[in-house]
């Protein structure tokens, strides 16, 4: 009789463990299939659009011809024409001339300063993001401040500025650093 009860307990755990590499192989096998077979995952590429002034010049070559104690200001704008909220950025390229560290460079939204310093400062590396988000649609009225400091000597006399205004945006989700590519 001892050997039956020994045998009743090896075909019990035997069946024990045919059920439980059974229930494990219907785990698994559930599992690899939800990971793998996930229905209408969809992805939608968007697009970073930035309108700067209509592709117009801000400032005209020859428009002005600056001297010491001299300020221009004129208006533009800066549209989001993206698929997304952007962060943007406006900074100067292509900077040449006598006067790129002479003079003084400040663009504004309204009352706040998105940036400022001499044209040759206010290069792309230099220049962060505008603090505020610019919403899809959205338009920014802004300012750019010339101006020709009065203690300028007569070493500035008859140089020049040449430059590209640029406008420069990244999306905002997934993106709270700012980082522009």
């Amino acid at each position: 009789m001892p050997e039956t009860k020994t045998a009743k307990k090896l075909t019990g755990g035997i069946i024990t463990i045919i059920i439980l590499v059974i229930c494990l192989c219907i785990t698994t096998f559930a599992l690899v299939y939800t990971s793998v077979s996930v229905e209408n995952n969809r992805f939608h590429t968007g697009e970073v659009k930035i309108n700067l002034n209509d592709g117009k010049p801000v400032i005209r070559e020859h428009e002005f011809r600056f001297e010491p104690g001299m300020t221009v200001v004129k208006s533009f704008f800066v549209e989001n024409d993206s698929t997304w909220d952007v962060y943007y950025r406006l900074y100067l390229d292509n900077v040449s001339g006598g006067l790129a560290d002479v003079l003084t460079v400040t663009v504004k939204d309204g009352d706040k300063v998105l940036c400022t310093g001499t044209a040759g400062q206010l290069t792309r590396e230099n220049v962060t993001a505008a603090e505020d988000i610019l919403p899809v649609g959205q338009r920014r009225n802004l300012t750019v401040t010339f101006h020709y400091p009065e203690n300028s000597g007569n070493e500035s006399e008859n140089l020049d500025l040449l430059f590209t205004l640029c406008a420069e945006a990244t999306q905002t989700k997934n993106n709270p650093n700012k980082l522009f590519q």
